[in-house]
Formats: structure tokens, C-alpha cells, sequence
């Protein structure tokens, strides 16, 4: 059974949506299944305080992002949102669009930290 993938993205508006994905796991035994090893660029830890939100802004290069304790809001600009608590995951890839100058009334989303304890996140950058 694959784990899903819940996938912020830039759509061909220009405009940040999300969509789920299956990720296959065809590796390991039937106890443990596993993707194949997939390259990365590297990772960060964050702790954003209670109180944080960011303002309208674009992926610079795609990552997955790990809520490892607290809740994680990401607003669009359709005015829709989604809430990940911990140990839950997504990849962000809402780029700008090539040729596009940021316009922050049409391109990206916002995150902000929800509750009473601070926000603990992991960035996984994907392989150049």
C-alpha cells in the first residue's frame, strides 16, 4: 500500500495548489517496505516561536517538509489551507514560475505556526 504525498505546487496560472500522489513502495520485505533510496541536497531544522506567520513566498528549490512537533498552517492565495501536525509531511515545489517576477497577490502561499508550542520542522532539499 503506497504512503501518500501531499504536493504543494505551482499550477499553470501561476498559482499554488495542492494534490495528493502515491508513493510506491516496492522495496524491502512485507513487514517493512521502502522506497528505492532517493538523492537529496541536503537538510535543515527549524523551530519557528509560537506566534510566527511568513508572508506570501515561493519555494526556492523543491524540499520535503517534516513536521516533527507542533502544527504547520500553509494558506494559499485562493484563501484555502491545510494544517500538518507532527509527523506529518509534505513536498513543497510551488516555484516561481520561469520568467515570472514574484508577485505576492498571485504566486506562492504562507505558513504560520498554530497552538501554544513552537513549531519544529525538517527540510529535506531534493537533489539538484
Amino acid at each position: 500500500m503506497p504512503i501518500e504525498k501531499i504536493v504543494l505546487y505551482t499550477g499553470s496560472d501561476g498559482r499554488a495548489r495542492f494534490r495528493s500522489e502515491p508513493v510506491e513502495l516496492p522495496e524491502g520485505t512485507p513487514q517493512s517496505r521502502l522506497t528505492p533510496l532517493l538523492p537529496s541536497g541536503g537538510y535543515q531544522l527549524r523551530r519557528s516561536p509560537v506566534g510566527f506567520r511568513s508572508s506570501f513566498h515561493c519555494t526556492g528549490d523543491p524540499q520535503w517538509v517534516f513536521i516533527l512537533g507542533g502544527r504547520m498552517e500553509i494558506g494559499l492565495q485562493d484563501g484555502s489551507s491545510r494544517i500538518f501536525g507532527p509527523g506529518e509531511h509534505f513536498y513543497s515545489a510551488d516555484t516561481l514560475p520561469p520568467g515570472a517576477t514574484f508577485d505576492p497577490a498571485v504566486h506562492g502561499h504562507w505558513s504560520r505556526q498554530l497552538g501554544d508550542e513552537e513549531l519544529t520542522t525538517l527540510f529535506v532539499r531534493s537533489a539538484p
